[in-house]
């Protein structure tokens, strides 16, 4: 796997940041980016489950691995969701399963830093490398409106 790292100055404190990455109608508007319709179905505890899903209700279950409240969410992600159900590891989710994607928060001169990291494989890299800066900037739009 290959690490990608992505950030944004956002003119916002980490509080209100922190509440658009992960409050749930923030998080459809951001992650919009991705695949619109997409939504997240946890409790964002540390030791949680976390479904990623589509509008069609497929996509990732993951877990959150440490969580640190406006400073650090690292979520690892662990399998595929198919209409619903969670799937076994097989031969094409192996190569990915165990990906981590971390997000900190970090005070700098009156805004705050969003740093985000993640594991993909590399076939995705083109992929992450155009949509991750447009969600980020998403999450900007959003923190720093009034």
């Amino acid at each position: 796997m290959k690490k990608l790292n992505f950030s944004i100055p956002i003119n916002a404190a980490r509080e209100k940041v922190w509440n658009v990455l992960w409050d749930d109608a923030t998080y459809r508007k951001w992650t919009s980016v991705f695949d619109e319709g997409s939504y997240a179905v946890s409790d964002w505890e540390e030791g949680s489950k976390v479904l990623f899903l589509s509008s069609s209700g497929d996509g990732m279950y993951s877990s959150i691995e440490r969580k640190i409240p406006y400073e650090l969410m690292a979520i690892k992600h662990n399998g595929m969701v198919k209409e619903g159900k969670e799937l076994p590891v097989d031969e094409k989710t192996k190569d990915w399963a165990g990906a981590m994607e971390t997000y900190t928060l970090t005070e700098e001169n009156g805004s705050t830093k969003l740093s985000v990291e993640i594991d993909i494989t590399e076939d995705m890299q083109p992929y992450f490398n155009d949509t991750f800066p447009k969600a980020l900037d998403k999450v900007k739009s959003l923190a720093e409106e009034a």
